[in-house]
This record gives structure tokens, C-alpha cells and sequence, in this order.
């Protein structure tokens, strides 16, 4: 395979179906990367000792692709030996033990790939426009992200 036939790619979707580890990690396979590292974040049954009964998320989606395009710059920038990258996000109701978020990364070493994913999750929660919904079993909560550059500069 020529190097030109693996250019480096991102991946980036926000949708309001089930996510798919396979498909997210199968997109970042490259020839010439011995490492994909890949993050799930999913929906836990808990939170501060309240039952969770599902999440529900909201995007402004154009601008979080383009924050999410954002992020993929940064690592290229910050470890250029990223082959391909996939930023996946679900939208609406999230289910129990269901995918909220899948982060993959390819390069030819795992240092890299963990590093960039670590990256992306972090700074996804830190500047995304993605807000979250937690419903219990007698109320519901929005969340902001502890992260959340907007949130923390009003306090």
C-alpha cells in the first residue's frame, strides 16, 4: 500500500443511534500503526447514590463538530504520528451500560495513541457544546462537566 492510500483522517459523529466499538475502531486501522487505543465512555446506573434511569444528550452540532475538528488538530499538532482519528457522540436517550461516547486513535506506538485518547475525552468535556440530562428514578438533572471551560467562568 502506497503511504498516499493512508492518509491521515478524523472521523468525526454525532448521532442518535447506537454506537459501535467495532465500527469506531475499525475506521482507524492503518497498515502502518501498530496501536489503536480506544475510550468508551458509557452511562453508569448511578450518580451521588441516586438510581440513574437513562441519560438524555444535547448538541449544538455544528459547532461541536467544529470543536471536535478542533480537538483533532490539536493532537496532529501535538503528536504527529497519529495516523486516523474517530470522535463519535450519542445524541437523545442513552440507556444503562449503553455507549455515550467512543474516542479511537491510530499510530505506529501505543504512547501516542493512549496519550491522544486521554486528550480527546478531556478536552471534549472541556469545550464541546454537549450537554447532558441524567434522570432518576423521581426527578432528572442537567450535568455540566467539571471540566467545562464556560461553566467554571461564571463561578
Amino acid at each position: 500500500m502506497d503511504e498516499n492510500e493512508d492518509t491521515p483522517k478524523d472521523f468525526i459523529k454525532l448521532k442518535s443511534e447506537k454506537l459501535s466499538v467495532d465500527e469506531v475502531s475499525e475506521l482507524v486501522v492503518s497498515p502502518y500503526c501498530g496501536a489503536v487505543s480506544v475510550f468508551i465512555g458509557t452511562t453508569r446506573n448511578n450518580f451521588e447514590g441516586k438510581k440513574v434511569i437513562h441519560l438524555e444528550y444535547e448538541a449544538y452540532t455544528s459547532m461541536a463538530e467544529t470543536e471536535i475538528k478542533k480537538i483533532c488538530r490539536d493532537v496532529r499538532q501535538k503528536w504527529p504520528s497519529v495516523k486516523h482519528i474517530a470522535v463519535y457522540h450519542r445524541l437523545g436517550v442513552v440507556s444503562i451500560t449503553e455507549a455515550s461516547v467512543i474516542i479511537a486513535v491510530s499510530s505506529p506506538h501505543r504512547a501516542e495513541s493512549l496519550e491522544a485518547v486521554t486528550y480527546c475525552i478531556n478536552t471534549l468535556k472541556a469545550s464541546v457544546p454537549i450537554w447532558k440530562k441524567e434522570i432518576y428514578e423521581d426527578e432528572y438533572s442537567w450535568k455540566e462537566n467539571k471540566e467545562c471551560f464556560w461553566a467554571n467562568s461564571e463561578k
